[in-house]
């Protein structure tokens, strides 16, 4: 006896993506394994982590909790795809800048963790970015590196010094 399928058709990065899928497959799994979009990371494949994060029509979700059922119509963002579109150059930048990043485990879903925090506070003050980041653990950097790339970022996209 054949496992169930379910057809789905969604955009991924701006290309349409049409694929079937188990039904109880986890949009992480989708992408890393059916897509080879590595760069969403599985830590602890419970939502506790956040290095699963992608953005679903949007919003930053847990691709470990999501299935990938779940995205049929929508339209997916990985990190792959928001690098690529140059839209966080200048936050990525800032994380090399003030080594932000350690063994980048965390690195791909921070920086849209924090991308989206941006997008809807053009000046969020450190307890803002801290609280924002706080879905997303990293086990390298203590945090005070990251809020100090974010912060620098947001300054410098008001028009404000580096």
């Amino acid at each position: 006896m054949s496992a169930r399928r379910i057809r789905i058709s969604l955009e991924v990065n701006g290309e349409p993506v049409e694929a079937e899928v188990a039904p109880r497959q986890h949009l992480a799994d989708f992408l890393r394994e059916t897509l080879g979009l590595t760069g969403t990371h599985i830590g602890c494949e419970h939502g506790v982590c956040g290095a699963c994060g992608v953005r679903l029509d949007g919003a930053v979700v847990r691709a470990c909790l999501t299935l990938a059922a779940q995205a049929d119509g929508g339209a997916v963002e990985t990190i792959e795809g928001v690098s690529d579109s140059g839209e966080i150059a200048d936050l990525q930048a800032a994380f090399e800048k003030r080594n932000a990043l350690q063994c980048g485990y965390c690195t791909p879903a921070m920086l849209l963790s924090a991308q989206e925090l941006l997008l809807e506070n053009a000046a969020p003050s450190r307890e803002e970015i801290r609280d924002h980041l706080s879905g997303n653990y990293c086990r390298c950097t203590g945090y005070h590196a990251i809020v100090d790339a974010v912060e620098e970022t947001a300054r410098q996209r008001r028009g404000g010094p580096a």
